[in-house]
């Protein structure tokens, strides 16, 4: 068991993911959750910002799509930004620790729940802007609050491309920048304008470009790793992202599997409808889209990252194990302090090449199995995709941890790569 945590201590995610939720669908919904957790009448309504506040104790496992995590021990829903903003400031200045969740279809949160503020984020809100916008762009900015996948079905039914291979992703709008999502040859990185944050040394709401994020591959300078605190500790407001009017096509098919389902070359392009429709299809038969009658989908989609390693140590793995390149930054750019330099830059050393590895590849080929379950537990390897963890129904947190440690010790003793978990873990260890 881990020990419970407490407020502060327990250095939660500051944003785990933000979307209204309901019992019968963790990845999207209204207030329903909320108005039962508050039946008991002891709810309050917060004098500053009218935001709502419960201190009765919240079982998050009815607002993630893994379906586990204990109670929180207070709960504000928070449906506007000014709400959420005064309700992050307030726990700050307490100097406690917020755990903000919304659609939980990214964390794992410990059986023994939270011991501090639990702010569940419900703003919305999708507002085109006009001003200064290049022809042939849609310039959106929207609400953390708001689900992504319906931004992404709001821009395909107005035929707009740039994000129709991200199709039936949960969560939201807020959680998205925080760990840049992609599937299927599109990522966000390649949309974003820029984020509005709440900044918790300042305490003040900033507008951060796009390109002072760190986006990477499933990550930002907002996230944390493995506990560590984030290289910039805040908390998503809304974001703003440029799409393409295409006259209904979407972007160029980038992603093999994508291509063959459509039936086409890599490069060509379909109206985003049909893009946006086989995406869905894809992801439905991996068990990726929620399903409240499927425990294929109780799970936070793909539990481990992709590894990235030098190319050297890829050559030492099996031929057949799948690998991509990826890509250097040849353009990143030296800063010397001017009261280091000495008038000779240096030509920086050559860096490896890098490979990007198949998670699935490597645990299925390490002898984990779709429909893998250790003895006694509730929790277990999707019947549809090895990557994805899944509660067959009354699994624990520490029941899931376990199969993830268990995945991580047979990758990690056949290959020598020790994979990375890429959901949220609050009070978990892996």
């Amino acid at each position: 068991m881990t020990d419970r945590p407490r407020g502060r201590h327990a250095r939660p995610d500051t944003h785990i993911d933000a979307a209204p939720l309901r019992q019968a669908d963790p990845s999207a919904g209204d207030a329903t959750a909320s108005e039962r957790a508050n039946s008991d009448g002891r709810e309050t309504g917060s004098a500053s910002s009218g935001a709502r506040v419960s201190q009765k104790p919240t079982p998050i496992a009815a607002y993630t799509t893994f379906r586990v995590g204990g109670p929180a021990a207070s709960t504000v829903v928070a449906t506007t930004r000014d709400q959420l903003v005064d309700a992050v400031r307030n726990t700050w200045r307490a100097h406690d620790e917020p755990l903000l969740i919304g659609g939980g279809s990214n964390s794992l949160v410990s059986d023994d729940g939270f011991d501090g503020t639990l702010i569940r984020v419900a703003t919305s809100g999708i507002e085109r802007i006009t001003a200064d916008v290049p022809k042939g762009t849609v310039r959106l900015r929207v609400e953390a609050g708001e689900s992504w996948d319906g931004l992404v079905a709001h821009a395909v039914e107005n035929g707009w491309a740039g994000i129709e291979a991200l199709s039936g992703i949960p969560g939201s709008c807020g959680a998205a920048p925080i760990q840049n999502i992609g599937a299927y040859g599109q990522e966000l990185e390649s949309v974003l304008i820029a984020v509005d944050l709440l900044d918790r040394r300042t305490l003040e709401v900033t507008r951060v470009p796009a390109d002072e994020l760190g986006l990477g591959y499933r990550t930002s300078t907002l996230k944390r790793h493995s506990g560590d605190e984030p290289e910039r500790d805040a908390v998503v407001l809304g974001i703003e992202i440029d799409l393409h009017d295409n006259g209904g096509l979407s972007e160029p098919i980038a992603y093999a599997q994508l291509a063959f389902s459509l039936g086409v070359d890599l490069g060509e392009r379909l109206a985003v409808s049909q893009v946006r429709k086989t995406v869905l299809a894809l992801r439905a038969s991996k068990g990726m889209v929620w399903d409240a009658s499927d425990p294929d989908t109780w799970s936070a989609g793909s539990f481990f990252t992709n590894p990235v390693v030098a190319e050297s140590f890829a050559r030492t793995l099996p031929e057949r194990a799948p690998r991509w390149p990826v890509d250097s930054d040849d353009d990143a750019v030296t800063v010397i302090p001017l009261d280091e330099f000495t008038g000779e830059i240096k030509r920086p050393a050559p860096r490896e090449a890098q490979v990007k590895l198949s998670a699935a590849w490597l645990i299925e080929n390490a002898g984990v199995h779709r429909g893998f379950q250790l003895p006694g537990s509730h929790a277990a390897i999707s019947s549809k995709h090895t990557l994805a963890l899944t509660n067959r129904g009354g699994a624990s947190a520490d029941e899931i941890a376990e199969l993830a440690r268990y995945v991580q010790s047979r990758v990690q003793s056949e290959f020598g790569v020790i994979l990375q978990p890429e959901p949220v873990l609050v009070g978990v260890e892996i």
